[in-house]
C-alpha cells in the first residue's frame, strides 16, 4: 500500500479529526492529518480540530494525565 492510499478512509470518515503519527522515532511526533492549509492562513478560518487532537494523542502516548 502506497502513503497516499492510506489516507483516503482517513479523509473520508475523519478529516477534522484525522491525527498523524510517525512511528520509529526516538520521540513521539504527533501531526494534523490534511495538510498546512495555506489558503486558509491569517484569514481566522481555520478549523483547529486536527491540532488539538494530535497534541492529545501526543499527550497520552507520553502518559500525561491531560484531557
Amino acid at each position: 500500500m502506497y502513503h497516499d492510499q492510506g489516507h483516503i478512509p482517513i479523509k473520508l470518515l475523519g478529516f477534522v479529526e484525522g491525527v498523524n503519527v510517525t512511528f520509529g522515532l526516538p520521540i513521539i511526533r504527533t501531526s494534523v492529518d490534511h495538510g498546512t492549509v495555506f489558503g486558509k492562513a491569517g484569514k481566522g478560518t481555520a478549523n483547529p480540530t486536527s491540532m488539538i487532537e494530535a497534541l492529545k494523542l501526543g499527550a497520552r502516548m507520553a502518559g500525561s494525565k491531560i484531557e
